[in-house]
């Protein structure tokens, strides 16, 4: 773990080329090593059955909407797994679980919780302030259940809500995604502070924004298509969208 090079890479801007290989090389290590793919996706398959879960016995499944499009945010905690794989597999090293599992547990005390504690912080803010949307837009309207009430999000204030929600909502996937996507492999990869991962992260964004907001809208769409048939097909979306960003940021850093 000591061995890793110092410092945060250069990272040069992504072609669709880059992007299209980095889907492709994801593809590959999913069907190479789906046993420790499929335990670290079983993380948030869980998670969101027990987020649906809890929403519907407490008669609040209309929250259950702010979770869903909060849920890609914490996308980037489940990821740790997946890079280390497709690092192991591109060394041609074991990729046992556990020789998996056991680097997860050792990046329990270096940087990357620290980038993974702003992302949870920046769900619950989120989730607050979708509340507080929900509040200002709707408070006087009767709504108890969001399989009841789709005629609210119809009306004058549930279209206002839905279209201020989503801009805010997309400020705040913006913000994650441009901290985590090259920040959080970054982390496994070099040996690196979390401010100036994200920081490196953010730059790069910022540098070549159509490439990368091409690519988060893939990653958003995919994964919130895997949430549809109850959160199953992140089994499969997940590990390969973890894969491929790995690669993506490996090929961006090589010259770095």
């Amino acid at each position: 773990m000591n061995t890793r090079p110092h410092g945060a890479p250069q990272l040069r801007n992504p072609t669709f080329a880059d992007l299209r290989h980095s889907l492709l090389a994801g593809v590959r290590d999913f069907l190479a090593a789906p046993v420790p793919d499929l335990f670290f996706a079983s993380f948030f398959v869980i998670a969101g059955l027990v987020m649906a879960a809890i929403t519907y016995v407490t008669g609040t499944t209309f929250w259950l909407i702010l979770a869903v499009m909060g849920f890609p945010l914490l996308g980037a905690l489940a990821a740790l797994g997946f890079y280390e794989v497709s690092r192991r597999r591109a060394a041609q090293e074991p990729l046992g679980l556990s020789q998996v599992a056991s680097v997860v547990w050792f990046h329990r005390g270096e940087q990357l919780p620290w980038l993974a504690a702003i992302i949870i912080v920046a769900f619950l803010f989120w989730f607050f302030l979708g509340h507080m949307i929900f509040a200002l837009f709707l408070g006087l309207s009767p709504m108890t259940n969001v399989s009841t009430s789709l005629d609210i999000f119809l009306t004058r204030e549930g279209l206002m809500m839905l279209g201020f929600g989503t801009l805010v909502g997309a400020g705040f996937a913006l913000f994650v995604f441009s901290i985590s996507v090259m920040g959080m492999p970054m982390l496994l990869d070099r040996d690196v502070d979390f401010i100036s991962a994200l920081l490196r992260s953010i730059a790069a964004v910022r540098a070549a924004p159509f490439a990368y907001l091409c690519w988060g809208a893939v990653v958003a769409v995919l994964t919130l298509l895997a949430m549809v048939p109850m959160f199953l097909g992140l089994f499969v979306v997940m590990p390969v969208l973890g894969h491929a960003t790995w690669h993506l940021y490996r090929n961006l850093s090589e010259t770095g």
